[in-house]
């Protein structure tokens, strides 16, 4: 079972990602709801995928990648970005995503880039 970590600072929108992987077998090790929380929980926990919101507070979900695969350069992190974001989106794709997914989630693109990502 693979491990994710949810990175949003909107409560509902981690809620939905939650609710997508749970039901699709997917074991959630943590939920962060920016950047600098998300670089922590992902040194103590490891996750094989995270999902991070490009738009936060206090660090950025770009920053936060950089970060993340500074730390672990294997990390595959999948970018959620709202519509009209795609030059963060390139930003974060150099930054070393792997992959983005844009709000409103879909389940079936969620699960594809999550599979994508894994593979």
């Amino acid at each position: 079972m693979a491990k994710v970590l949810i990175v949003d600072d909107a409560a509902f929108m981690r809620m939905m990602i939650k609710d997508i992987l749970e039901k699709n077998g997917f074991e959630i090790v943590g939920e962060a709801s920016n950047g600098l929380k998300a670089v922590e929980i992902y040194k103590k926990e490891k996750p094989d995928v995270v999902t991070m919101d490009i738009t936060m507070p206090d660090m950025d979900g770009i920053e936060a990648v950089k970060a993340i695969k500074a730390f672990d350069p294997a990390a595959r992190v999948i970018m959620c970005s709202a519509m009209g974001q795609q030059t963060m989106v390139m930003d974060a794709i150099r930054a070393g995503a792997r992959d983005f997914i844009v709000k409103p989630f879909q389940q079936d693109r969620v699960l594809e880039a999550i599979k994508k990502a894994l593979g």
